[in-house]
């Protein structure tokens, strides 16, 4: 049995599209609902006084969710112990985010050093700032962004290859062990 919340907010998600509009137009506020959303998940987390063993993000529009946990909520001790793993997919977006994306993700706890990659807030930039704040990796498309999955290599954490419809339920079962066994 499992408990589903929905974040939502008129302005930015009561939409006929999700990330452009039906020409193809990329939000000019995508920014914007990245940030609520990220900031909306975490808040509505500690509202409920969750304590989470993982936090899997799933794609850029959760990119913030790495940073914010290992900086800004770093002192909270329902998030002290939780693991943060992020998906990388087949997801790139033209054009860039909001030029003044890495003042708007700014809180307490985000130092401009954090906000290195936020300065050109391209897809590969916010997706490496994700990287670099998460504990583990997980490449979710067959093909994804090739200095996205250098990077991840690099990176030098734990990291699982894109698995299949047939596979993966059982394959990020074992890695979630393997990751919460680490630490």
């Amino acid at each position: 049995r499992m408990q589903i919340y929905f974040i939502d907010n008129e302005d930015y998600f009561q939409r006929k599209y999700k990330i452009e509009d039906k020409n193809g137009k990329f939000f000019d506020d995508n920014d914007e609902r990245s940030i609520f959303f990220c900031r909306g998940v975490l808040e509505t987390v500690k509202k409920l006084g969750w304590s989470p063993d993982i936090i899997h993000c799933h794609g850029w529009m959760t990119n913030l969710v790495p940073m914010y946990i290992k900086k800004a909520y770093s002192d909270n001790p329902l998030f002290a112990d939780a693991k943060v793993i992020y998906s990388v997919y087949d997801d790139e977006f033209e054009p860039n985010l909001d030029e003044n994306f890495g003042n708007k993700v700014k809180i307490d706890g985000i130092t401009n050093k954090d906000l290195a990659y936020y300065k050109t807030p391209n897809f590969v930039n916010i997706t490496k700032a994700a990287i670099e704040n998460s504990d583990a990796l997980i490449v979710g498309s067959e093909k994804i962004n090739g200095d996205v999955k250098n990077f991840m290599k690099e990176s030098g954490k734990p990291m699982l290859d894109f698995q299949s419809m047939e596979t993966y339920i059982d394959t990020y079962s074992s890695f979630y062990d393997e990751i919460l066994n680490e630490g």
